[in-house]
C-alpha cells in the first residue's frame, strides 16, 4: 500500500530561507491572475526550490470519472511511465491522494505495484502526491530522482506550491457551447475548426467567407512557418498538455502579422474524437516583422540611456529573455582573464548550476575564463554561438542551457568587453532571425557595457569624493543624539553641493549646520568643502551664531567664486534647552514637540552667502523642552516637479508628526524614502532630551590691580566651599593661581576666570584678549625665574589646554577630585 503522509505538522519556529523564497516566487506569479501561463509558471517552481524533475497538475475531467492530465513541467512524463489520466476510482496515487483528501509518497519498492509504465525507467525514483483544494479540486504529483527523495524542506515548498495551484483551470469550449474571445476548437479526425469571429478578423477572414477547415487557416499562413504549425495541428506529433508557438500571417499590405497560438490536446471519450482548444492572440507588439529590426531598435534605445551596468543588463534581459522564452540569461563582464557575473534572470542561485554555487564563492559567479574552455574559445573567435540539446559541453555550461545554448561575445572596439549566455531547459530550434537577433545585439551590448563600465568607476570615483567631503562620523552630545542623512543625486555624473556638520562647542553647545553650494559640479562640491571647514572654524573660535554666518559671508564674497550657498546654522544650549537659528537664503527648521505637534520655525532670514557683501543675518530664538525633534534637510527633500517647497515642507511636518522619535535612523530612512532624487538630499536630526546632571558654573572679572590674583584665589576658595568640594583645593587654588598671573603677565586688555563642576571634574579656565597659546618650556635652569607655571598647571591637573575665542583664547585645566 502507499504510504499515506499525515498532514498538520507543527511548523518549525524559524522558516527556511528556500521556503521563504519559494513563498515570495509564488506570491509574485499568483499577482498575475490573467496570465494564460500560470499554471506552468507555479509548475516550474517545484523544479526549482524543491529539487522535482517533473511535475504535474491532475484535475477532474468533464465526465466526472477520470483525473486528467492537464498541465506539467520538467523532463517528459513517459520517462517515469505516468499516464495523461488515471480512474477517480482507481488504485493510482493520484487517484488515492484525490479521494483521501492527503499527501501520498511512494519510494522505489511501492511504485512498481501502481505505476503502469510504458518504458522501464533508468533508475530508481521517488513519487508524492498533493490534493489541490479548491474550485474543482485535483492533485499535484512530483518526482524525484535523487537518492533519498524529497526531503522536508521539500515537501514544504511542494505544499506551498500545491496551495498556489489552487485555482480553476481555463475551462476548454463545449463541442456545441460559445467560444471565449480569441478561441477555437479543432476536431483532429475531421479537420473542422470552430473559431470566434475575432480570431478570424486576426487571419483577415469575414465569418460569412469561411468555411470551418483549418486548411484555409494554414493556407494563410507564412510558408517557413508551415512545417511548426502542422506539428501541432495534427494528432500524431502532439501529445497531452498545452503547446505554444508563434507564427505569421500573410496582410493584403504590408509585412506579415505575427500571431502566438496557445492549444491543448483533449483526449476523446466515447463517441468523441480528440480535441485541440486554445486560444489565438495578436503577437506583432513582440514581433514586427521578419528581421526583428523593430526589436534591435528597442533595445538600441534602451541602451543608449543605460548609465550603469546593471542598466544594461536589464535593458538586455528585456530585449532577448522572453522574446526567445529563454529559462536563464547571464551578463558577465571581462575584468582581465575573470568573468564577472553582473546581471542574473532569475536571479535565484537554485535556477541555475550547482557547480556556480559551489565553486564560485562571490554574491555573484566570479571564475576565470579558463575554467571553460568552450566559453574561452567562444571569446577568442568573438562571434556569437549555439549548441542545440545534447552537445557535449562542459558541466557548468551544459547545465546552463540543456535544451539548448547560446554564447553571445560582447565586443566594443579591439577588445571584449563580456559574454551574455542565455540557456533554455526545453529542446529550442534556433531560427535564422534568432541568430540574426543574437548577432545583433552583441554588438549593441558590448559598446553599451564598455560605456557603463567607464560609468560606474567615475560614480565610484564621485562618491568617494563626496564622502571624503562630509564628516565620517557624529560626535556623542550630552543629553542629545544625532543622526544625518546624505543621497547624492540620480541624475548623471554631477557632484552635489549639499552638506552638513555638528560641531561641538564649548559650555555644552553644539552647533547644527546645514547647506547647500549653488549648481551640481567638481567647483561646487569643492565650494562646499571650503563652506564646510570655514563655518567650523569660525563656530569653534567662539562667535555668535550670526557673527560665524557673516564671516563666511565675507569670505565667500573674498573668494570671487560665480556660485553662491544656503546655509542653515543652529547654535544649541545643551544645559538651558535653548537655541539661536540663523538662516541664510535656507530652508527654516521643523521642530517636533514632545507631545507630537510640530511647528516650522519662524526664524527670520538673511541672503544666501556669496550676494552681498554688507548682509545682515539676524538670529531668531528656539525653545527645546526635552524630548523636542529638530530636522534641518536641503530642498531636494521637499521640493518636486510637482509641488513647492511649501507644500514641500507642511508635508515634511506632517511625517515627522507621525513618527517615533524614539530611534532618530528610522525616522530618516522614512523621510528619504520618498525623496526623489532629482537633486541631493542631506538629512540632520537632533533629538534634545535634556542633561540627566547639569554643571554648576561661577565666572569672575580679574581687574589689573595688584591683589588681583589673591582676589581670584579668595573667589575659587568660597566657590569651592558652597558646592562642598572638601578635597583637592589647594591643587585647585594653585592652578588658578598659574592661569591668572600667566594672562596678567603676559596679555593685556580683559581677563576672565570661568570656574565649572560636574562629575567630580573641575575645570578651570581663563580667557584673555590674546590671540598666543602658552608654550611649554623644554628645561629650565635653576636660575630660571619664570617658565615653571604650565609645568606646573600640567602636574596638577588630568588634562589641559587652550582655544581660540572670539578675540583672544581660554586656556583651561581640568582637575578630577576626589569628593
Amino acid at each position: 500500500m502507499a504510504n499515506v503522509v499525515s498532514e498538520g505538522a507543527p511548523e518549525p519556529r524559524e522558516r527556511r530561507t528556500r521556503t521563504l523564497r519559494a513563498e515570495s516566487a509564488l506570491k509574485a506569479i499568483a499577482a498575475d491572475q490573467e496570465s494564460p501561463e500560470r499554471v506552468h509558471r507555479v509548475l516550474e517552481q517545484a523544479l526549482v526550490f524543491a529539487g522535482a524533475a517533473f511535475a504535474a497538475l491532475y484535475t477532474p475531467g468533464q465526465d466526472g470519472e477520470l483525473l486528467r492530465l492537464v498541465e506539467s513541467a520538467g523532463v517528459p512524463r513517459t520517462l517515469y511511465g505516468l499516464r495523461d489520466s488515471y480512474p477517480r476510482a482507481g488504485r493510482s496515487p493520484v487517484a488515492e491522494a484525490h479521494r483521501g483528501g492527503r499527501p501520498v509518497s511512494l519510494g522505489p519498492a511501492e511504485l512498481a505495484e501502481h505505476v503502469q509504465a510504458r518504458r522501464v525507467p533508468s533508475r530508481d525514483f521517488f513519487l508524492t502526491v498533493l490534493p489541490v483544494h479548491g474550485d474543482g479540486g485535483g492533485c499535484l504529483l512530483a518526482v524525484c530522482d535523487r537518492p533519498g527523495g524529497f526531503d522536508t524542506d521539500d515537501r514544504a515548498c511542494l505544499q506551498l506550491i500545491s496551495e498556489a495551484v489552487a485555482f480553476p483551470a481555463p475551462a476548454a469550449p463545449a463541442e456545441g457551447g460559445e467560444l471565449p474571445p480569441g478561441a477555437f476548437s479543432l476536431a483532429m479526425d475531421t479537420g473542422r475548426v470552430r473559431a470566434g469571429d475575432d480570431l478570424l478578423d486576426l487571419f483577415g477572414l469575414d465569418p460569412d467567407d469561411f468555411d470551418g477547415r483549418v486548411e484555409t487557416l494554414l493556407g494563410l499562413t507564412v510558408p517557413e512557418d508551415l512545417p511548426s504549425l502542422m506539428s501541432v495541428v495534427e494528432a500524431d506529433h502532439m501529445s497531452i498538455g498545452d503547446r505554444e508557438l508563434e507564427f505569421r500571417v500573410l496582410q493584403p499590405t504590408g509585412p506579415p502579422k505575427w500571431l502566438r497560438l496557445r492549444g491543448r490536446l483533449l483526449p476523446g471519450g466515447v463517441g468523441h474524437s480528440a480535441r485541440l482548444v486554445g486560444t489565438v492572440d495578436d503577437a506583432s507588439t513582440l514581433r514586427s516583422d521578419v528581421t526583428d529590426v523593430a526589436r534591435v531598435q528597442r533595445l538600441a534605445t534602451a541602451l543608449a540611456t543605460a548609465v550603469t551596468v546593471r542598466d544594461v543588463g536589464e535593458a538586455v534581459v528585456a530585449a532577448l529573455r522572453r522574446p526567445l522564452r529563454a529559462d536563464r540569461l547571464a551578463l558577465a563582464e571581462l575584468e582581465s582573464e575573470r568573468l564577472v557575473v553582473t546581471v542574473l534572470d532569475p536571479p535565484e542561485p537554485e535556477a541555475w548550476p550547482e557547480l556556480w554555487r559551489r565553486e564560485w564563492r562571490t554574491e555573484w559567479p566570479d571564475a576565470p575564463v579558463r575554467a571553460m574552455p568552450t566559453l574561452a574559445a567562444a571569446l577568442r573567435e568573438g562571434r556569437a554561438r549555439i549548441w542545440p540539446a545534447g552537445s557535449a559541453l562542459e558541466r557548468g555550461l551544459a547545465e546552463v542551457g540543456p535544451g539548448g545554448l547560446a554564447v553571445l561575445p560582447l565586443p566594443a572596439g579591439n577588445r571584449m568587453a563580456g559574454a551574455c549566455l542565455i540557456g533554455w531547459d526545453t529542446p529550442h530550434d534556433f531560427g535564422s532571425d534568432e541568430r540574426a537577433l543574437l548577432t545583433a545585439c552583441a554588438g549593441l551590448a558590448g559598446q553599451a557595457l564598455t560605456r557603463a563600465r567607464a560609468f560606474d568607476a567615475e560614480h565610484e570615483l564621485v562618491g568617494m569624493l563626496q564622502r571624503q567631503l562630509l564628516p565620517r562620523r557624529l560626535p556623542r552630545l550630552p543629553g542629545a543624539e544625532a543622526v544625518t542623512r546624505y543621497l547624492p543625486s540620480t541624475a548623471g555624473l554631477e557632484l552635489g553641493g549639499d552638506w552638513y556638520d555638528v560641531i561641538p562647542l564649548p559650555d555644552h553647545h553644539v552647533a547644527l549646520v546645514i547647506g547647500d553650494v549653488q549648481g551640481h559640479s567638481a567647483g561646487a562640491a569643492t565650494l562646499m568643502g571650503q563652506m564646510r571647514t570655514a563655518l567650523r572654524a569660525y563656530a569653534v573660535e567662539g562667535h555668535t551664531p550670526d557673527v560665524v554666518v557673516s564671516h563666511a559671508n565675507r569670505l565667500l564674497m573674498d573668494m570671487e567664486s560665480d556660485l553662491f550657498a544656503t546655509c542653515a546654522y543652529v547654535d544649541i544650549d545643551l544645559e538651558e534647552g535653548s537655541a539661536w537659528c540663523v538662516r541664510a537664503g535656507h530652508l527654516p527648521p521643523v521642530l517636533r514637540y514632545p507631545d507630537g505637534t510640530t511647528e516650522i520655525a519662524e526664524a527670520e532670514g538673511g541672503p544666501p552667502l556669496g550676494v552681498i557683501t554688507q548682509a545682515d543675518f539676524p538670529m531668531s530664538p528656539l525653545r527645546l523642552p526635552p524630548g523636542t525633534l529638530i530636522a534641518l534637510v536641503t530642498d531636494g527633500l521637499v521640493e518636486t516637479p510637482d509641488s513647492d517647497i511649501d507644500e514641500g515642507m507642511e508635508r515634511l511636518a506632517d511625517q515627522l508628526a507621525a513618527s517615533a522619535p524614539v530611534d532618530l535612523g528610522l525616522v530618516a530612512d522614512a523621510l528619504l524614502g520618498n525623496a526623489q532624487r532629482s537633486d541631493d538630499v542631506a538629512v540632520l536630526l537632533l533629538r534634545y532630551d535634556g542633561m540627566d546632571l547639569r554643571p554648576l558654573r561661577e565666572s569672575w572679572t580679574v581687574w589689573r590691580v595688584p591683589q588681583a590674583v589673591g582676589h581670584a584665589r579668595r573667589f575659587a576658595r568660597r566657590t569651592l566651599r558652597s558646592w562642598g568640594v572638601t578635597e583637592d583645593v589647594d591643587a585647585a587654588l594653585l592652578i588658578v593661581s598659574e592661569l591668572v598671573t600667566n594672562a596678567l603677565v603676559h596679555t593685556d586688555g580683559q581677563v576672565r576666570m570661568d570656574l565649572t563642576l560636574i562629575n567630580n571634574r573641575l575645570r578651570v579656565a581663563v580667557a584673555d584678549a590674546s590671540p598666543r597659546s602658552p608654550v611649554r618650556p623644554t628645561s629650565i635652569g635653576w636660575e630660571a625665574t619664570g617658565g615653571r607655571g604650565v609645568l606646573l598647571v600640567e602636574a596638577l591637573s588630568a588634562t589641559w589646554g587652550t582655544l581660540p575665542v572670539s578675540g583672544g583664547k581660554q586656556v583651561w585645566a581640568e582637575l578630577a577630585l576626589g569628593r
